[in-house]
């Protein structure tokens, strides 16, 4: 019998996403079908004579908004990787409805009573501490979703969140437009002294795709960034910088034209910092810094400032050296008598050059796309004891990758898919999005996790295949340790499945732990091919990376100090409705704990996604934070190198598979920590990694 397809593909939620099949007009049609099924579930649960126990009410609820999620998730990510007019139209329409929906039952009181009836009642002692645990983590979100709000006030809450939600999305636009919108061309080559042959190349393409003459260069990471660190010709990046910096601001204008200030997004940061603070106050706390804080690790903006503060007074000396050392190298040896924004990176690249006697572009042919992606597969396989194997399934775009992990017997873990190029179209950055999460259904059959995996590398050119920079193979790294966490997890319940449920501040634990793996000689052997020659990375240019490992590391650490520290005030003292602007605000930050100048013109802020689209707000702390424990958590791996000569060590890998990746959020992070370390975490490891130990 021929298996029946569903006319919308969003539905086919046995299956995996019908790529192929997916148009704008399938959006709506497919919520108004989940949105139904969704709301009646929770009427159901919401009824009298449905009993308060954790099947009838809670399971029953889950099921219906699951698939809800799920799609709107699919949703979401098709807008970041495959904009276009019509699917961006669909997505905006249909925010205010799905943001209302979750606004709603996140205020259902009735459902709040049930929930808390269930801990309450008779039922609660034979929970799993799993489910105990998922229902804490619930009952938090209803009163942080306004639940105990007075009646007349939880329609301006909802509002609020729905007003969020569209500025959320306008902001991440604007800077995917202003983005997407400018190019610099070039038409005397001798303009391009210095540039990559593969930069050259891809810029001349991109030129002739435009009908025009010479070679076009963009603001997307592959063409930008090159630009900034061996463009010989000071005004290619001057301009470059110019533009990247004022993306999405009142100065965009001034460097590409006129009509461009509907991208600006000074008010709507504005409009979002009011509406949060708002939030904060109606819920009862002093500012948004510590409704942020509630499901996290840290207990207070304090404590956020304490770590912040006691990280830069170690890194600080470091850096001042560093900066001056860098002023000093670029007005004796490459005659640039001011060091000038745009001029940090290339004058960085040379000083490296001489201190180390190689450059990343050297570096950069060892590592091809495919012998990386080999590499890291063979270390994930030795470490976590599975199988990853390349399979067919329907993409968004013919660059798409799709690869299943098993068990050793074969049985099925999960299955993920690999978006690797920048391209028009697609979000700038790195990250990984849930597709799915693990989940035991009410019918007892288990759903298998699903993953995309983003990065934006250059695409393969002219018949020869793509290369990484060493930065973008660490990248790779960090991206696939969020995939492992996702895809590895062992719990069948949905709020603990993968990050489900872990604190925010805790997350970046398994990705940015597996950075560390790009360091290891017996890795790199096993990933490197001489682009053209075939040849593993030499010995001999690894220990110059090594010696280069923490080249900066103190001007690196304060820079993320100034995002972190500005992100804390924005939350917490900030008053948008005062005179200081918020490029003002940043300028004062940046003053008073980097050593680097910024540049007048810096509009940074206007394209801070994380913290204005990308959830971490009151949050980018996190990134520091977490690195004190995957930082840590390493150190298990360097001291099983030392006893047993390789960091790729399955007995440790098995370890932290079973402490931290396949427990999730079934724990605190703190216990998956001290489970798999056997103590607290200490920040000496992170401080050794930087080189900051002396």
């Amino acid at each position: 019998m021929a298996q029946t397809v569903t006319p919308n593909p969003f539905l086919d939620l046995e299956e995996l996403p019908r790529f192929t099949s997916i148009q704008a007009k399938h959006v709506t049609t497919a919520l108004d079908v989940l949105l139904e099924s969704a709301n009646d579930a929770v009427l159901h649960a919401s009824l009298p004579q449905t009993p308060n126990t954790w099947e009838a009410v809670f399971k029953s609820v889950e099921a219906a908004t699951e698939p809800l999620s799920r799609v709107w998730g699919l949703i979401c990510h098709l807008n970041s990787v495959a904009d276009t007019p019509a699917l961006r139209a669909a997505h905006a329409k249909n925010l205010p409805r799905v943001t209302e929906f979750w606004a709603n039952l996140g205020q259902n009181i009735v459902l709040y009573e049930k929930y808390k009836a269930i801990v309450d009642g008779s039922e609660y002692a034979q929970l799993s501490n799993i489910r105990k645990r998922i229902l804490e983590n619930v009952l938090r979100t209803f009163r942080l979703s306004g639940v105990e709000l007075l009646e007349h006030r939880k329609s301006r809450f909802i509002e609020l969140r729905k007003q969020q939600a569209e500025l959320s999305k306008a902001f991440s636009d604007h800077v995917l437009d202003a983005t997407n919108a400018y190019a610099y061309f070039v038409t005397d080559n001798s303009q391009l002294s210095g540039l990559p042959e593969d930069v050259i190349v891809a810029a001349k393409q991109a030129a002739q795709k435009d009908g025009k003459p010479g070679w076009k260069f963009t603001l997307h990471f592959p063409s930008y960034f090159p630009v900034l660190q061996y463009a010989e010709y000071r005004p290619i990046r001057e301009a470059m910088y110019y533009a990247s910096m004022t993306r999405a601001s009142e100065l965009w204008p001034d460097c590409y034209g006129s009509g461009k200030l509907r991208w600006d997004n000074t008010v709507n940061m504005i409009k979002q910092l009011k509406l949060r603070a708002e939030e904060a106050v109606m819920l009862g706390y002093q500012n948004f810094a510590q409704v942020s804080l509630e499901p996290k690790m840290a207990d207070s903006p304090e404590q956020v400032t304490a770590f912040l503060d006691n990280l830069a007074l170690h890194a600080r000396p470091y850096a001042e050296k560093e900066w001056a050392q860098l002023q000093a190298f670029a007005s004796d040896e490459l005659r640039l008598k001011k060091l000038e924004a745009s001029d940090i990176t290339y004058a960085s690249e040379k000083l490296r050059q001489k201190h180390y006697a190689f450059s990343e572009r050297e570096v950069k042919q060892y590592f091809p796309e495919t012998s990386v992606l080999q590499g890291l597969f063979r270390i994930t396989e030795a470490l976590f004891h599975v199988l990853i194997k390349p399979s067919e399934a329907e993409k968004w775009h013919p660059d798409t990758q799709f690869f299943r992990v098993e068990n050793h017997d074969g049985t099925l873990l999960a299955q993920f898919y690999l978006d690797l190029h920048a391209r028009d179209g697609k979000h700038s950055g790195a990250w990984m999005d849930t597709g799915r999460s693990r989940y035991r259904r009410s019918d007892g059959t288990l759903q298998t996790p699903i993953a995309y995996l983003m990065c934006n590398f250059s695409a393969p050119l002219s018949g020869k295949p793509s290369c990484l920079t060493h930065d973008e193979v660490i990248i790779l790294f960090h991206e696939f340790g969020h995939g492992l966490h996702h895809m590895l997890t062992q719990i069948d319940e949905l709020g603990a499945s993968g990050a489900n449920g872990v604190e925010w501040d805790a997350v970046e634990l398994p990705s940015q732990l597996m950075e560390n793996f790009c360091w290891e000689w017996d890795v790199l052997t096993g990933m490197t091919s001489h682009v053209d020659t075939k040849e593993p990375l030499p010995y001999q240019l690894f220990r110059k990376m090594l010696a280069a490992r923490n080249f900066q590391s103190g001007l690196t650490t304060l820079h993320q100090i100034v995002l972190s520290r500005f992100d804390m005030l924005l939350h917490t003292t900030y008053d948008p409705n005062g005179e200081l602007s918020i490029s003002m605000l940043a300028q004062q930050v940046n003053d008073s704990w980097h050593v680097v100048p910024q540049a007048p013109f810096s509009r940074w802020p206007n394209m801070f996604n994380h913290v204005f689209s990308g959830g971490y707000a009151a949050g980018y702390y996190s990134y520091k934070w977490a690195e004190v424990l995957s930082a840590d958590a390493y150190a298990a791996f360097e001291e099983a190198a030392s006893a047993r000569g390789s960091a790729i060590d399955p007995e440790t890998g098995a370890r932290y598979r079973a402490q931290i990746l396949e427990v999730g959020g079934s724990r605190s992070a703190i216990d998956s920590f001290k489970a798999f370390r056997g103590r607290a975490p200490r920040i000496d490891a992170l401080l050794r990694l930087n080189g900051m130990n002396k």
